[in-house]
């Protein structure tokens, strides 16, 4: 059999290939699978073979009777067609202060672009100098030291909601992408993410018609009115996490999102070192 052939063969279950290498990886028989499932050899041959589909219950009860960790479980749901679980450790916990050190560097070096790090449900970790003198211009001092959501304060018309153009178009991405990720994990959290974000007034009643109308990016233009004028800013998210099909899953989701000016502003003229924020850790 050729190359080609066998790999034709092979991709009709992702997840038969997943089995057979985290069997031959813990030296288990067919056989002594099916005892540990309570199944039988026949129906593990014919996962292997891809005759056969394995229900949500059945990967992770493989999971664990072949003792595979986080991210390796979770391989094995995607691999079978199911939604990951996700289980990520605290941001601020004591084994993550390099983490924590890796992002203030990150954050220290763009400044004088407003940055900001964000965790998977855009709960705000860190901020930048950059971040708090652009959007003190804008936000009262006493208001701004309370923000600490990216969301809300994009939802919100007293927060940086007042200086977006396009908002309405803009927050219905943002639910959107929510959206989709509700409807794909069923993650509570991301459910009352959008029941919270949706009851904002800013909402447009038609979002989720004006979102089916957009293609969303990680990074795209968005126009802020600074001191008056209206600037256009790439809006640009690079995220933090691990390696591989499985990234974000098992770690913090951590983003990095940044303003940064299309046409000449100067940023550093606007920047104030003496300024102060709960969430600015330089």
């Amino acid at each position: 059999m050729s190359n080609n052939e066998r790999h034709k063969n092979d991709s009709n279950s992702v997840f038969s290939r997943f089995l057979r290498f985290w069997r031959s990886v813990h030296k288990v028989s067919q056989e002594e699978l099916a005892f540990r499932l309570g199944s039988s050899p026949r129906h593990i041959s014919r996962l292997e073979n891809g005759s056969s589909r394995p229900s949500e219950t059945m990967v992770m009860e493989v999971a664990e009777a072949l003792a595979l960790g986080k991210r390796d479980r979770n391989h094995l749901l995607l691999a079978g067609g199911y939604a990951p679980v996700s289980e990520g450790p605290d941001f601020n916990a004591p084994e993550l202060k390099w983490l924590r050190k890796a992002m203030i560097m990150n954050l220290r070096a763009l400044d004088p672009y407003p940055a900001s790090v964000m965790d998977g449900a855009a709960n705000l970790l860190m901020v930048n100098r950059g971040w708090v003198s652009f959007y003190s211009r804008v936000v009262p001092a006493e208001e701004l030291a309370n923000v600490r959501n990216h969301y809300d304060f994009i939802f919100d018309r007293h927060g940086a909601g007042n200086i977006v153009s396009d908002w309405e178009d803009t927050l219905s991405a943002i639910l959107m992408s929510i959206q989709q990720a509700a409807l794909f994990t069923g993650d509570d959290q991301a459910w009352q993410t959008l029941k919270r974000l949706t009851a904002f007034p800013s909402v447009p009643d038609d979002w989720q018609q004006r979102a089916a109308r957009t293609e969303p990016m990680a990074s795209f233009r968005v126009q802020l009115n600074v001191e008056g004028a209206l600037r256009r800013f790439f809006s640009v998210s690079t995220m933090a996490g691990a390696l591989g099909p499985n990234a974000f899953v098992s770690e913090p989701r951590l983003t990095i999102t940044t303003l940064y000016p299309e046409e000449d502003l100067d940023l550093a003229s606007m920047q104030d070192d003496g300024v102060s924020h709960p969430l600015l850790f330089y």
